[in-house]
């Protein structure tokens, strides 16, 4: 009888060198090819704005802006954002001006414990430059994914509506 004949070993790098644009700084590091883009963040460059919720993109606490667009730092690796410009909760504000939906959460007492603060005001700046949101119902099925354990859901609409408005204001 015949043994099959044995597997080659592979091994993995074990780190990568990988660049980001960090709140609008360059960062250089090296990764683990299995590290997350929130455990990144959060243990290794300090940001710990983004909260780690689920780890299973199922609540949005982790919500992160790359190249403008919302995702879901517990489900993506860093080493897949060689390159890219990351954008966090700390990278909202400008000095000490704060971001006009950080105000808005604010003005509009959205927020409740916070934990999901960080997430859901990303992902609100996020869905305003997609430009797809015209009503409160879309407003509420386009941040669907960012989940509020405390229910400030109303004023969370308040609040994104609010920034909205001004936009559109401010664009004509």
């Amino acid at each position: 009888m015949n043994e099959p004949a044995p597997r080659a070993l592979t091994t993995l790098a074990s780190k990568t060198a990988i660049t980001l644009t960090l709140n609008g700084s360059d960062t250089q590091l090296e990764v683990e090819p299995w590290t997350t883009l929130l455990d990144l963040l959060r243990e290794r460059l300090d940001m710990t704005g983004t909260k780690k919720g689920c780890d299973h993109g199922q609540c949005g606490a982790c919500t992160v802006l790359v190249n403008g667009k919302r995702v879901l730092s517990c489900l993506t690796l860093a080493i897949m954002q060689d390159g890219a410009a990351i954008t966090t909760i700390e990278g909202l504000c400008t000095g000490d001006t704060l971001h006009a939906m950080q105000q808005a959460f604010i003005e509009h007492d959205a927020l409740q414990c916070g934990y999901c603060t960080p997430g859901q005001i990303c992902s609100a700046v996020a869905l305003i430059a997609e430009g797809k949101a015209r009503t409160r119902d879309d407003i509420r099925e386009l941040m669907s994914g960012n989940l509020c354990r405390c229910g400030a859901y109303p004023n969370i609409i308040a609040a994104i509506e609010q920034v909205m408005q001004r936009a559109e204001q401010q664009s004509r």
